[in-house]
């Protein structure tokens, strides 16, 4: 929970980041955003993980498990929900962008107080299947050496040899923790802004 959490996190910065830069018009930087999109989102995240764990240690960068686990996930996080916020970002009005200029606003202002409030609402829903999606593919950390719940399932079980029994407790600790993170997600909804989401 801990590394899915921060990659969330630092996924979703990225991914405004992202957005704004894919969005800006300018050539000389949008080319990034679209790369790691691109990169993110049209390759596995398995492949992404070994780059992280594997690619860059060929170079002599080694990071621990947990790092690798990290970097990779928020990699992967920041593509998704960058083209998330892109989609939220042009389901605003650019009225309210005007507005809010015309009555003496700084750019900076409009987003943070008008613009990426409303963004924040329409992409809750995504953003929290990306959460889930975040959880459950911190199970590949196991490949790079990261004891995380799928890593120690493997772990004992080929201690033990009850391969069946641990892995089948691992598999509905996962759906409890799914059912939880989705459990909670509707509440904060319904507590926040149920006017606007279902």
């Amino acid at each position: 929970m801990q590394v899915a959490v921060l990659a969330m996190l630092i996924g979703i910065l990225l991914g405004l980041v992202l957005a704004l830069v894919r969005m800006s018009g300018n050539r000389s930087i949008t080319w990034f955003a679209i790369s790691w999109i691109e990169i993110a989102r049209n390759t596995p995240a398995l492949l992404q993980l070994f780059f992280f764990g594997f690619g860059l240690g060929a170079y002599g960068i080694h990071l621990d498990p947990f790092l690798i686990v990290l970097c990779a996930l928020s990699f992967n996080n920041a593509g998704y929900l960058a083209e998330t916020f892109r989609g939220g970002f042009q389901a605003v009005p650019d009225t309210q962008l005007k507005a809010a200029r015309s009555l003496g606003m700084t750019v900076s202002q409009t987003y943070t107080r008008i613009i990426i409030p409303q963004v924040m609402r329409i992409v809750y829903h995504p953003m929290t299947n990306q959460m889930v999606w975040s959880v459950l593919m911190s199970s590949l950390g196991m490949l790079v050496g990261f004891r995380e719940l799928s890593g120690e399932t493997q772990f004992m079980a080929s201690k033990t040899y009850r391969v069946f029994e641990f892995f089948l407790v691992t598999a509905i600790i996962y759906y409890v923790i799914v059912k939880l993170i989705l459990g909670g997600s509707k509440l904060i909804a319904w507590r926040y802004f149920k006017n606007e989401v279902d």
